[in-house]
């Protein structure tokens, strides 16, 4: 295979690129944070207590990708517009990214990943942790067949990963699945300051969140969204367990002891004034296409202002949430009603 560059040393990029090195191919990475490149300059890329793998690091000032390179993307996608200006037209794009991002559906056809595993990059150094199993899925964006051949080279190389890769003929069922539960999960734990643990421990929180994934499938399959399993179950089957708020209850409980100490990714990015909102909610609503998202919008208004506003994230933040889902469903014709504005106050 061509040479390898991956862009974003974080906790993805450095678990694939780790990976990759470790099977001998030819991986480069790219990065913005000095710390980084100083670091993974001087002792190279580490997964958990694997081996480091030694690899170039290059600043992405500097970075030039070569004609036929593949370019793996692991950048938030609020970054991806800098990179895709600086990619030549032979270069093989494969982002691997929880959001969705117009800049690459408007791209030729490509291969994407999506994990199910979580990983976490320790500060201003390219050594991750792996704080929970999954898997990553990896095939063509809308199923073009003719990228499976590179689908399965790269899946070849990661074979001795610590997480398995599955070659899919098309991704987006398995992307769309991720996004029900991140635009869900992300929001809430990052703007009351949260780990993913206490969203499931706290009662209301936890309503919160159940309530968010009913209306986040309710929205991919009015708009007749094919969803994958990348979890214990599938989106159907988690559709009916929150059906049945005593069984849903009973499951976070087994579940919330996996994600204690875990963060989600707008965590760190909220406080900086800039997230993935809009490719998380905003997308959805996008996708509901004038249909009922009143949780959503109230999300997508809170998280946007927080981010404006540079309001620190605090338990607070999720009042107007919480009353909103108290409210009968009549009340949530005019979200306008309900205060999201005062959180500078509290």
């Amino acid at each position: 295979m061509d040479a390898i560059h991956v862009v974003g040393a974080g906790g993805i990029g450095c678990a694939v690129g780790h990976s990759l090195a470790r099977a001998g191919a030819p991986v480069t990475f790219v990065e913005t944070n000095p710390a980084k490149l100083a670091w993974g300059r001087e002792h190279g890329v580490a997964v958990d207590n694997l081996p480091p793998q030694r690899a170039p690091f290059v600043a992405f000032a500097d970075w030039a990708p070569p004609a036929g390179a593949t370019v793996l993307l692991c950048t938030k996608c609020y970054d991806n517009r800098a990179v895709l200006a600086r990619l030549p037209p032979s270069v093989s794009l494969v982002p691997i990214q929880n959001g969705f991002d117009d800049d690459l559906r408007d791209r030729p056809p490509h291969l994407e990943g999506i994990a199910s595993f979580v990983s976490e990059c320790a500060p201003d150094r390219p050594h991750v942790r792996i704080t929970r199993p999954g898997r990553l899925h990896l095939g063509p964006r809308g199923g073009d067949a003719a990228l499976l051949p590179h689908a399965r080279a790269l899946a070849g190389l990661l074979r001795q990963a610590p997480f398995p890769t599955v070659v899919v003929p098309d991704v987006l069922p398995y992307k769309y699945t991720k996004l029900l539960y991140n635009a869900a999960i992300s929001p809430l734990a990052a703007a009351a300051g949260l780990d993913n643990g206490d969203v499931l421990r706290l009662p209301r929180v936890r309503a919160l969140f159940f309530a968010l994934l009913r209306e986040n499938h309710a929205i991919l399959s009015r708009a007749g969204v094919p969803l994958g399993k990348i979890g214990p179950f599938h989106p159907s089957t988690v559709a009916r367990i929150l059906r049945r708020p005593w069984l849903a209850n009973l499951l976070a409980r087994f579940f919330r002891a996996s994600l204690r100490g875990t963060y989600c990714s707008m965590f760190n990015d909220l406080p900086a004034g800039r997230t993935e909102i809009d490719n998380y909610n905003r997308h959805l609503i996008d996708l509901a296409d004038g249909g009922p998202c009143p949780l959503n919008q109230l999300v997508y208004q809170l998280v946007s202002r927080m981010e404006r506003e540079l309001v620190p994230p605090h338990p607070g933040a999720l009042d107007a949430l919480l009353a909103a889902v108290a409210l009968p469903p009549s009340a949530h014709a005019d979200i306008s009603r309900i205060d999201t504005i005062s959180l500078a106050r509290r």
